[in-house]
């Protein structure tokens, strides 16, 4: 189902007056005199409307993300933009606006609206809440993604409330699925609604953001990679029988050892040129236990005590040096005095981004074959690298040392996937970031208990995302 609304912007009174200003003073008068709005009153808007965002149920599964669409529809339909809707299957909403400008490639700020199944019993609030409480706005979405969402809405809607003129096209694109790998939702849209994207360059959406370390250092990851998702199961027949009378195999003992060849057998380190260029950034505020490893990480993974301590110790960077597979699932008889004439068991691998999907599971095959196990590709996405030589992402270099001095932008490579995989695949040079700043040690509670966000720092991400957008948008 799909449906229009038209309206006509209304005329604002303050955009001749913004553009006497300079880069960043313009940013500032944009957002003070976005009609009839000044900006603390704009981040109070998008106070309210993460609180609100986060008591519509969108949580995948179902999805039920028809509700997220209402909820953006309400807002468009009294600012007067023209919008466009689609439901890739019953209830599965999807929503896109655009506010048109210059020939310039056009800029897409893409965010998911489903989220991810909380616990209540483990939370201190309803996780559907959106409480404040002790400076922080709880409730599932908050971190992931509704929050970055609400920044992109505000951007958005600050750009047609000043009627500036702008350099390119910018699409706001809010869609399903994405916590169930985006089949509903962008992968959707790109099958059947690709003229969505047409003339679209750049993309903004989730996976990288702010950390500030105990020492005050401030650091923006910009994710311009990640690495590869392949969801195998290991399949394995044998003969059945009792329990009583073990025989020399069996589909049990065929996945177990299918499985003990991969725990015994890690997939070999190796460095592509993204984990370089961030382990070497990274290396700049570290110890001298750690720094000078980093800084040439490829020169470290030779030595077996490293890779065994960053092991131990940052099991998130030692998913970046290497190929992984977790071990997530299992099942065999369904009763304990039989050995049944079927077992498998499934595996989380993420490969990094430098060969195809089909390579790694030839060698996965190589590794097990003996056990009579056969693989079987529940999904596998392609590889894909963004370059960095673009004006959204020196505008993020340029933007964020100005409004935080002394901090530093870091490509980087994310070991989980998001909707960013699709859109690269379809051409378009895509990021991952978000200016909200974390604290070292705060609690954030993605996908766990009490996902929350500092409304302090919330506040103050309104305003620099739109900094960064408006560098990239007005000449």
């Amino acid at each position: 189902m799909v449906s229009t609304r038209h309206s006509r912007p209304s005329p604002n009174r303050f955009s001749s007056f913004v553009t006497q200003f300079t880069p960043w003073a313009l940013a500032s008068a944009a957002l003070l005199f976005c009609g009839p709005l000044s900006a603390q009153t704009l981040e109070d808007e998008s106070v309210a409307w993460l609180q609100e965002f986060i008591q519509v149920d969108t949580i995948n599964p179902p999805g039920n993300e028809y509700r997220a669409v209402d909820f953006y529809k309400a807002i468009f339909d009294a600012e007067g933009i023209e919008y466009e809707t689609a439901e890739s299957a019953p209830g599965r909403g999807n929503i896109w606006a655009r506010l048109e400008g210059g020939d310039e490639p056009g800029l897409v700020l893409l965010q998911h609206t489903d989220v991810v199944p909380a616990e209540e019993e483990f939370w201190t609030i309803p996780p559907l809440s959106g409480e404040i409480r002790d400076g922080y706005i709880l409730g599932r979405g908050t971190r992931d993604m509704k929050g970055l969402g609400i920044l992109q809405l505000a951007t958005f809607l600050s750009l047609h409330r000043s009627g500036i003129a702008l350099n390119r096209d910018i699409l706001f694109l809010a869609t399903a699925d994405e916590e169930a790998g985006g089949y509903f939702g962008v992968g959707w849209l790109i099958e059947n609604r690709p003229e969505i994207f047409d003339g679209m360059g750049i993309l903004l959406n989730e996976g990288g953001g702010g950390s500030r370390s105990e020492d005050g250092d401030i650091v923006f990851g910009v994710e311009v990679t990640q690495k590869v998702p392949v969801w195998l199961r290991l399949n394995a027949i044998d003969t059945p029988g009792h329990g009583s009378s073990p025989r020399t195999t069996s589909a049990v003992t065929r996945i177990v050892s299918a499985l003990n060849l991969l725990l015994e057998n890690p997939f070999p380190p190796r460095i592509i040129g993204p984990v370089n260029d961030y382990f070497s950034e990274l290396a700049v505020d570290m110890s001298a236990d750690w720094g000078p490893s980093y800084a040439d990480i490829a020169s470290a993974i030779r030595d077996p005590a490293f890779v065994e301590r960053l092991h131990a110790a940052r099991p998130g960077h030692n998913s970046l040096i290497r190929d992984t597979c977790s071990m997530t699932r299992m099942s065999g008889s369904s009763k304990i005095n039989v050995i049944p004439p079927e077992a498998w068991a499934e595996l989380d691998c993420r490969i990094l981004p430098d060969k195809p999907a089909e390579q790694f599971i030839g060698e996965l095959d190589e590794l097990i074959g003996g056990t009579g196990v056969e693989i079987e590709t529940i999904m596998a996405f392609t590889p894909a690298i963004s370059e960095t030589n673009t004006r959204l992402f020196a505008a993020i270099e340029s933007v964020t040392q100005e409004l935080h001095p002394s901090s530093r932008v870091l490509p980087s490579v994310s070991t989980g996937f998001t909707d960013i995989h699709f859109t690269r695949d379809f051409g378009i040079v895509s990021y991952g970031f978000n200016p909200l700043i974390t604290d070292a040690g705060e609690h954030t509670g993605v996908h766990g208990n009490d996902e929350q966000v500092g409304e302090a720092a919330f506040r103050r991400a309104v305003g620099d995302y739109y900094a960064v957008i408006r560098n990239v948008v007005l000449d």
